[in-house]
């Protein structure tokens, strides 16, 4: 950034129009992410935001697993100036991500906005991701302009995807803006349509100070740094806020816009959206839609997000034991930046101390791995995911299980409980019509429900299917884009719970059960699972001086078994000639001696073993 706009930047806010809005990518952009990016990087170099001799075309992607994997993760906010017809307005852009499992990224940027973009490949036309961005925003009633990019492709066909959209989401074809981000076709149009379609903001810069607080990250240097809207009046460097809810006071340090960096200003105003560095002391004092007032004018704090439920649950521990309290630190530091995450500490007897961590999806915990690997240097060990489980006993008392270690036995199940209910998901799946076959076959296999069939147009269908979660997170998703060639995109929102026939599955060696390795599933599963499992675990495990037996069982039944042999030395190595009888002693000698080693000794597995078992597939 030169020295040009950093100028502009620090001119003082009140003198500028500003308006919001909110860019919706859809599941294509998501999958085809560098025209996003030459999108995204385009209309910053319209508004002269960023340098245009730099060939960055990530911008918004901070993280360096947005960057390796070619997604969106983290939304982030983005404020430009741009001159039409004569004045110059602010506009305040998010950049949120597509994909189902981070949602919560988009609902709470909503918060923030008047308006948004909704982005569509014209080659792969709606995907199953768009269709829930869409009414996601359409719910919080505000201006939505659509937007079919990628026109020049060989395959592209905008006519068709315009009358899709008409169909799916009933806005006039007429009013789609046709653009092509990697030549600049009709780029120009998309701020001026911003700017004449999108309304202002409606706070007052006349009352008191009033902002929301929907999203905050830590910085080695200044601490917690907490980005705003302000809904009304003004705030500037020494001012006195305070927060709606823990009532702590703070005096402000620095106020600025992401510009696409942090960009000290001297003063922020209603309509803007803003980063505030303040005097927080502990991660714990940020809480996103917590709302802030002016210290001497507290009023009603502002409705805030609905909290996000997790949705998937896994086991995480350190490899090293010595490094608990880092990676508590670790973690603490990274829900600040992704409070979707539910955080429970646990004990396992195999695994030491650890977390139990809600996620929103086994995208999310896959990321969150990622991320505490790269940003943190950790060393971690995730446990096979588990959904949430409601158990209902027979006294009318209802408990929700996260931990397949708290789940009832067999015997406990037809004693005291009258059904066990597992969450239940409401899907869509976009994809061409010659799949249909093979998709429907899947939803089949998986415990599925078809609810609705339609036609987007003569060659693409749109399924929806109630679906168990559990069935869901698994391998789902990997086994539809085989199925599809590719084609296939999916999106699921929560549908409430239904009764299922649910069983614990031990992994028991040498008569002892391993907590770490309890997973819950239906009984149909449970045979087929327990026989992969053991034989995963034969492959892993080192022998011992004594026989191994790996069982997988629920409750006192065995359904699998698999046998590690002793490591035997050859006692009769010596014995040359002479009577049997001799060498049957010594063989006889050794035997007492091997049940008396398996009756005292204890498998010894691995920190290595388990995230062996954990990370590699079938």
């Amino acid at each position: 950034m030169d020295n040009t706009i950093h100028r502009q930047a620090r001119i003082p806010m009140e003198t500028l129009s500003s308006r919001n809005m909110e860019w919706i990518i859809s599941g294509t952009l998501v999958l085809s992410p560098i025209s996003w990016k030459e999108y995204s990087s385009r209309q910053a170099k319209l508004a002269q935001t960023i340098n245009k001799r730099k060939d960055n075309k990530q911008v918004l992607d901070k993280l360096k697993v947005e960057r390796e994997r070619g997604i969106t993760v983290k939304a982030q906010s983005a404020s430009m100036f741009y001159e039409y017809k004569g004045k110059k307005y602010l506009l305040n852009l998010i950049d949120t991500p597509g994909h189902m499992d981070f949602n919560f990224e988009v609902s709470r940027s909503l918060a923030a906005c008047q308006g948004t973009l909704l982005l569509v490949d014209a080659a792969q036309g709606i995907q199953a991701q768009t269709v829930a961005n869409f009414y996601l925003a359409f719910g919080q009633d505000i201006n939505i302009i659509p937007v079919i990019n990628k026109i020049d492709l060989p395959a592209a066909d905008p006519e068709r995807v315009a009358s899709q959209i008409e169909n799916a989401f009933e806005m006039p074809a007429d009013e789609c803006l046709k653009i092509s981000a990697k030549s600049s076709l009709n780029v120009d149009q998309i701020l001026p349509a911003i700017i004449e379609t999108v309304p202002p903001p409606s706070g007052d810069i006349q009352k008191p100070f009033k902002a929301l607080l929907f999203d905050s990250w830590h910085d080695t240097y200044v601490g917690v740094v907490c980005l705003m809207a302000v809904i009304d009046g003004k705030i500037k460097k020494g001012d006195k806020i305070v927060s709606a809810h823990s009532e702590r006071k703070y005096e402000v340090m620095e106020t600025g816009i992401m510009y696409p960096e942090q960009t000290p200003t001297t003063s922020l105003q209603a309509g803007q959206v803003g980063y505030f560095i303040m005097n927080m002391k502990t991660l714990s004092e940020s809480h996103v839609g917590d709302t802030f007032f002016d210290a001497k004018h507290i009023g009603t704090p502002l409705p805030g997000f609905v909290p996000a439920k997790p949705m998937v649950w896994a086991g995480v521990f350190p490899i090293d034991t010595n490094d608990f309290e880092k990676l508590d630190q670790s973690i603490a530091k990274l829900t600040l930046n992704d409070s979707s995450v539910a955080v429970q500490k646990e004990t396992s007897t195999a695994l030491g101390q650890g977390w139990r961590l809600g996620f929103l999806g086994t995208l999310h915990m896959d990321v969150f791995r990622q991320r505490l690997e790269q940003e943190y240097d950790a060393n971690i060990i995730i446990t096979a995911p588990t959904v949430p489980y409601r158990v209902l006993y027979k006294n009318g008392e209802e408990k929700l299980i996260r931990n397949p270690t708290e789940f009832p036995d067999s015997d406990e199940l037809s004693a005291r409980t009258k059904g066990v209910e597992e969450p239940m998901v409401r899907s869509t799946l976009i994809f061409p019509k010659e799949y249909l076959g093979n998709v429907m076959v899947l939803c089949g296999s998986r415990r599925g429900e078809q609810i609705e069939h339609s036609y987007l147009d003569e060659s693409r269908v749109m399924l929806k299917y109630r679906l168990p979660l559990a069935e869901v997170v698994t391998d789902f998703y990997d086994e539809l884009k085989s199925l599809s060639s590719g084609f296939a995109s999916f999106d699921y929102e929560e549908d409430g719970y239904d009764p299922a026939d649910l069983v614990k599955m031990n992994i028991v060696l040498n008569s002892k059960p391993v907590d770490a390795l309890s997973i819950i599933l239906h009984r149909s599963q449970a045979e087929l699972m327990g026989r992969d499992w053991v034989k995963r675990l034969k492959g892993l495990l080192s022998r011992q001086l004594f026989e191994i037996a790996i069982q997988a069982s629920i409750g006192s039944k065995v359904i699998a078994r698999e046998t590690i042999s002793a490591m035997r030395k050859n006692v009769t190595a010596k014995c040359y000639g002479g009577d049997v009888s001799r060498k049957m002693k010594l063989l006889n000698k050794q035997k007492e001696g091997k049940k008396r080693m398996k009756a005292i000794g204890g498998v010894e597995v691995s920190q290595e073993a388990f995230y062996d078992f954990m990370t590699k597939k079938k």
